[in-house]
């Protein structure tokens, strides 16, 4: 059963985003490592939205999350009405180089791709679309 909440998408709700997501996986009798992740990702999606969909105003974002128990897979899907950006267009850093030589920004979607085991966007009816999954 899907579930979901819209609030403001500002930094300071990131505490009600993860305790939403948080109520979601205690439900599924997720492993506490792989809700751990799923924390640090819900954390870098909701601060790239805050931080950057709506550069000159505050806009909403909606979090849906949904189980499906056979699977056992967990999906988070964000949708915001901000600026159309697709974050799997990013290229990922070369972490091979220092943080010097790599330059800033960029690690918070490429540490969410290694978190999730998929990851896919889409822009629709006016709202980026970001569905992640995690087979807890």
């Amino acid at each position: 059963m899907v579930k979901e909440i819209t609030l403001d998408a500002v930094i300071t709700n990131i505490p009600a985003v993860t305790a939403f997501v948080d109520e979601a996986l205690e439900a599924a009798e997720c492993p506490l490592k792989i809700q751990m992740q799923i924390d640090v990702a819900m954390d870098e999606i909701f601060t790239n939205i805050s931080s950057y969909a709506y550069p000159n105003s505050t806009g909403s974002a909606t979090v849906k999350v949904d189980f499906e128990t056979e699977s056992r897979v967990f999906t988070i899907i964000t949708e915001d009405g901000g600026i159309p950006y697709n974050p799997m267009e990013k290229e990922d850093p070369d972490v091979t180089l220092s943080a010097e030589e790599r330059g800033i920004g960029g690690l918070g979607i490429f540490l969410v791709k290694k978190l999730m085991d998929r990851m896919d966007y889409r822009y629709e009816n006016g709202k980026n679309i970001l569905t992640m999954q995690k087979k807890i």
